[in-house]
């Protein structure tokens, strides 16, 4: 390969062409003298005679300039003329590619993927040797050796295509001082080496591990750096806290810019929306937040939040027990709750448990029925009758009961307690008729809930409800004073807690309710009334799931190995732990990229070095096609000239065939006869697989839902079928071509203009030739009222006048597009209401296929989806059933727009058998 100024040719030897140009001069100039028609007469024949020799007549030589440049552009289309604006051009050492392949890369790694392989293939035009690597760990042997890096082998550009097409964004951060180390002990000798750096634009925690990349990376050879602008690097969500009225939101962006609207949605474990928030990064701010405000009993449901649009490990963050509001129940044995409330048994209870939990007041029958997560008695003593009754069955359904000690428990308690209490007042530790001084909180055991928990020094018990010794009260006690008496104890009662504070709610016997560690403890408490399985701090939480460096969702990651449950807290996401779901069944815990530790801070190179540039100005651009579109154009133009010049274009028609002939030209160089509506990418775009449209009606939210809608459906059909349907189209009627399109989504609204004459023919044509609407009214009651007088009122009758429309009935049973791909008998959407209308008559035009269906149960809301694959929106009534039916339609209704009544003629096959004398097929030999 030879170049200069960022040109360079893959063929160089193809330009060793251009020296014959001289050589097809002289053979062009030459041009025999066109045919003449002559009248007969011999008369008038002698007196055209002439005497004397003649010379062949010459090509004109604007038109032997016009054939040179012709045969120029072939040449120069030949040898591929490359302008690459990338490393690698013309030189003969081999290229370094170093990847960064952590989470931040993951929004912008096409961009990558694309400069990658660019990089790759124009170092093999040269002949040149390429190493890949990746600098994300890939296993937990990480810094210090290289089997914890994908560092590739010095290979030719095929294999190396291969090693760049196995990377994948990994959904933790790089480390790149790692990279470093493994790099230098694991790298082939790389003599004349060149590097090329693709980055994600986001800064190491520490400066020295920018600087030991950096020089390890200049070891090699000149380092090309790539990153995208600060703007479009990745975003992260950082931890919600918790509000009185919902979630605080807060994202974070690597670099202060100008002033960003991004959306946060927060999802359902089924993959429903339930609320979403908009966040606003002010100008120069490099930090949002938003409160999303939500009903109890939704936060409670939330399983994800997400930033919409933004495809990264750091944009989803997943939600567990830590981040829910449970309703909690408050019972007080005590009669200050009004006239003196910093005496409350329930005052500081109830600022503990507030800022998680919604907390209700009232008898204990009365909390059960309205349904708690968790009910606290403070200094509540005997419970008997209709009370002990509910609040036992309620222990036993699932449901955590703390008790606190005081006066009145110390005199007697019922059996709701865990461990047996010692009758006698308690044990007094101070006051002038004791040696015993106030005891200090001792450690938590680690099998405690409380295990890791820092414990204040000024915190001190004076009186305690002492525990009846037993063989299992170690077991049971999960706090304890310095002196080793049990201060909380705790026992499984069903699937519930029985949990028990041997001193008061208040500030009377303690200080503990005034402590800080008093708020966490009961967070913590609250917590095992997600249904905890028992799994406590020591056990060890396996895998339940794992995200992808996309924020996707799926099975445990190979190699992701369990958390012991006291690390929990302290764990960072890493190939030993890739961020995703840990525990069992019952006890789930959320292990996110996106915690406060995480490093989100823009790349800044060092002053007066390494230059950074953007990968939209690295790609390489290939003229080859243009150049032969060029003289594929004069070839035709040249043709047309020699046609004219021969006779065989009429002179009366020269200038008409001139015209044409630069019409032609301008149109070759130019670009494909454009269809009305959609430009010539477009079309390329729309040609290269099936492609679903959907009527736009001027509303952006249902054509927005159309959009969704229709990509879920194809999603669907790519996945369960052998349809590989692309991105759906937005479709005008008034202007765009509408043939591209085996199958047509069209929704209806109130607020719809009536089809001009110039649509309705472009619809009529439309369906004539075999294509397929779905009219869609959103309304539940699909055609039924709309079409009880005919075609001419409500949503549908405004869309459907001045179209041709043939009779319609509701589809049969035995209708081919109940069993075209999944045998249904119903067609829901996102509602289950109405049924769906076809053609009354079939057979005849477009092989027996109804033009037209009817419908209104708004089914595209029901086949949307989000990136992750969850459901956009609630189906109603609401079943999981419901939203697969209405997607099995969906796949039936575009596999009859595709095979039309294929499977209609299967059914009839053993009547047709019948009719022949056979009461099988007979089988092939």
């Amino acid at each position: 390969m030879i170049g200069f100024a960022g040109l360079t040719f893959a063929a160089p030897w193809a330009l060793a062409a251009l020296a014959v140009l001289p050589a097809i001069w002289w053979l062009l100039r030459v041009t025999p003298p066109p045919p003449r028609r002559v009248v007969f007469p011999p008369v008038r024949l002698l007196l055209d005679l002439r005497a004397g020799e003649e010379t062949p007549a010459r090509t004109p030589p604007w038109l032997l300039l016009l054939r040179l440049f012709a045969a120029a552009l072939a040449i120069l289309a030949v040898a591929r003329p490359l302008l690459d604006a990338a490393p690698g051009s013309g030189r003969g050492g081999p290229l370094v590619v170093v990847v960064d392949d952590g989470w931040a890369a993951a929004p912008g790694w096409q961009r990558r993927a694309a400069l990658g392989r660019a990089l790759v293939e124009n170092a093999g035009l040269d002949g040149r040797s390429v190493l890949v690597a990746g600098t994300a760990p890939v296993s937990a042997g990480g810094p210090g050796g290289g089997a914890g890096f994908a560092i590739g082998a010095l290979t030719g550009a095929a294999d190396a295509l291969a090693a760049l097409a196995a990377l994948e964004p990994k959904p933790w951060p790089t480390d790149r001082a790692g990279f470093a180390a493994a790099f230098e002990s694991a790298a082939p000798p790389l003599d004349g080496a060149e590097v090329a750096w693709l980055g994600d634009g986001i800064a190491d925690p520490d400066p020295a591990d920018t600087e030991r990349f950096l020089a390890a990376l200049e070891a090699v050879g000149p380092v090309a750096a790539f990153a995208d602008p600060p703007e479009d690097r990745a975003l992260a969500l950082l931890p919600p806290l918790s509000a009185a009225a919902g979630l605080t939101l807060r994202a974070a962006r690597p670099a202060p810019g100008a002033a960003r609207d991004v959306r946060v949605r927060a999802l359902a474990a089924d993959g429903r929306a339930l609320a979403e928030a908009a966040l606003r990064f002010e100008e120069g701010a490099a930090a949002a937040e938003a409160n999303l405000d939500l009903p109890p009993d939704l936060r409670g449901e939330i399983a994800r939040l997400a930033i919409v649009g933004e495809s990264s490990a750091a944009a989803a963050f997943l939600v567990d027990e830590r981040y829910r509001r449970r309703p909690v129940g408050l019972v007080s044995g005590g009669s200050f709750e009004s006239s003196q409330p910093l005496l409350s048994d329930l005052y500081y209870l109830e600022r503990a448990l507030a800022p998680f939990g919604e907390v209700r007041r009232g008898a204990p029958e009365a909390l059960v029925e309205g349904g708690v997560s968790v009910i606290a008695l403070a200094d509540v003593g005997r419970l008997t009758g209709a009370a002990a009754d509910a609040l036992a069955r309620w222990v036993e359904a699932g449901g955590v009961l703390v008790r606190f000690a005081g006066a009145r428990v110390a005199e007697g308690v019922d059996n709701l307690v865990p461990a047996r209490l010692r009758a006698g007042g308690g044990r007094a530790l101070g006051g002038a008729l004791t040696w015993d001084r106030p005891q200090r909180l001792g450690a938590f055991p680690d099998e405690s809930p409380f295990a890791g928990l820092a414990i204040p020094e000024d915190v001190l018990v004076e009186r305690q409800v002492l525990a009846e010794p037993a063989l299992d009260l170690d077991e049971k006690t999960w706090a304890r004073l310095e002196d080793g008496t049990p201060l909380v104890t705790a026992a499984r009662r069903g699937r519930g807690w029985l949990a028990m504070f041997h001193t008061t709610a208040n500030a009377e016997w303690s200080s503990l309710a005034l402590s800080g560690l008093f708020v966490d403890m009961m967070r913590r408490v609250a917590a095992l009334s997600a249904g905890v399985d028992g799994a406590g701090p020591a056990d060890a939480l396996p895998a339940l799931s794992s995200m992808d460096g996309f924020g996707r969702l799926g099975d445990p990651r190979p190699g992701a190995a369990p958390i012991p449950g006291r690390d929990f807290a302290s764990a960072r996401p890493g190939p030993a732990h890739p961020p995703g779901e840990y525990g069992g069944p019952a006890h789930r815990r959320a292990l996110n990229l996106g915690s406060g530790e995480l490093a989100i801070r823009a790349f800044e190179p060092p002053p007066g070095g390494l230059a950074v540039r953007g990968y939209a100005a690295a790609q390489l651009r290939d003229f080859r096609p243009a150049l032969l579109a060029a003289a594929l154009a004069l070839v035709v133009v040249d043709t047309l000239i020699g046609l004219w010049m021969r006779g065989r274009i009429p002179v009366l028609r020269a200038r008409r065939a001139g015209a044409g002939a630069a019409l032609l030209a301008a149109g070759l160089l130019a670009a494909p006869a454009e269809a009305p509506g959609f430009d010539d990418s477009e079309i390329a775009d729309i040609a290269r697989s099936t492609r679903f449209g959907y009527v736009t009606t001027g509303d952006p939210e249902v054509d927005r839902i159309s959009a969704e809608g229709l990509a879920g459906l194809s999603a669907a059909l790519r996945a369960r079928t052998a349809v590989e349907a692309g991105a759906p189209v937005a479709v005008d009627p008034a202007v765009d071509d509408l043939s591209f399109f085996p199958f047509l989504y069209w929704p209806a609204t109130e607020s719809q203009a009536p089809l001009d004459d110039d649509a309705v023919a472009r619809v009529d044509e439309y369906l004539r030739r075999g294509g397929l609407i779905l009219f869609d009214t959103r309304d539940r009651a699909p055609a039924r009222r709309a079409l009880a007088d005919g075609p001419g009122g409500g949503r549908l009758g405004a869309l459907l006048r001045g179209l041709n429309v043939p009779p319609l009935r509701p589809a049969p049973p035995d209708h081919a597009l109940a069993r075209a791909f999944y045998l249904l008998d119903r067609f829901p959407g996102r509602y289950a209401g109405g049924g769906v209308w076809v053609e009354r008559y079939e057979g005849g035009s477009n092989d027996g296929v109804s033009s037209i269906v009817v419908g209104g149960n708004d089914y595209a809301a029901a086949w949307a989806r989000d990136a992750d694959g969850f459901p956009l929106y609630p189906t109603i009534p609401g079943t999981d059933r419901q939203r697969e039916w209405a997607l099995r339609f969906g796949v039936n209704l575009a596999m009859y727009a595709l095979t039309g009544n294929y499977k209609a003629d299967q059914v009839h096959i053993p009547a047709i058998l019948r009719r022949l004398g056979r009461s099988e097929p007979v089988p092939e030999e």
